[in-house]
């Protein structure tokens, strides 16, 4: 398998995706050399992180190299639980939900986004994923597109494009629930839930809503602790 759901943002210094289905140590060594990355930026839980691992060598130890030659990868772990809101999972039924859901996260914890970007605020190639690379993830990318001069349409447009992602990529997250959360039920993964697909409403009224609650990403930024400098360079 792969990091699905793969495809840069703007300026291309930061890859978002889905997270490491089915790698092994040298596979994973191998993909993060092929597309340059020095940075991962896991916004998962740590239950989530428990079912599929990062399997990287030299993260936080400040090596240049790892064993097998490539350069060493900085593991952030910067984790988000998408159920941070009580009952806000349960809640999504529309759209409109998804959006407002989005909404409460970065309302609850703004320093999540700043935290999120400074590596690539730094000029550090990053990978930025959660699990789907849909949802919190898709918050961090959208506020990185708009912070880099990017219109709303293309926000939405790079939003909606995990929908080609997702048949491939619930199937495999149920297979990895099944195994290791037997008890799990099946209609967790249903692409029927509208919180595990990607509409273009959900987005447009989660835009909306920001622009009015918070003005202008780099506002919000800078607000949430990057500074004026590191909000520059993402441009």
């Amino acid at each position: 398998m792969a990091v699905l759901n793969l495809r840069p943002l703007a300026g291309g210094r930061i890859l978002r995706g889905s997270q490491p289905f089915g790698l092994d140590a040298v596979a994973t060594s191998d993909f993060l050399a092929e597309h340059g990355i020095q940075t991962i930026m896991d916004l998962r839980s740590d239950l989530e992180r428990s079912l599929v691992p990062w399997l990287v060598q030299g993260d936080d130890q400040g090596d240049k190299n790892n064993d097998d030659g490539h350069a060493a990868v900085e593991l952030i772990h910067n984790p988000l639980d998408p159920n941070a809101i009580a009952g806000s999972l349960q809640a999504v039924e529309t759209p409109e939900d998804l959006g407002e859901l989005y909404l409460g996260w970065i309302r609850l914890r703004p320093e999540w986004v700043a935290d999120a970007l400074r590596p690539a605020a730094h000029g550090k190639r990053t990978l930025v994923h959660c699990s789907l690379g849909k949802d919190r993830t898709g918050v961090v990318s959208a506020l990185a597109l708009l912070a880099a001069g990017g219109t709303e349409d293309q926000v939405v447009e790079d939003y909606t494009a995990t929908t080609l992602s997702l048949p491939t990529m619930l199937e495999v997250m149920a297979e990895t629930w099944r195994l290791h959360v037997p008890s799990t039920p099946a209609a967790y993964f249903s692409p029927e839930l509208m919180v595990l697909q990607s509409p273009e409403a959900a987005m447009r009224h989660f835009l909306a809503a920001f622009a009015k609650e918070f003005g202008d990403a780099r506002g919000f930024l800078r607000e949430a602790g990057l500074t004026a400098v590191e909000v520059q360079s993402l441009r």
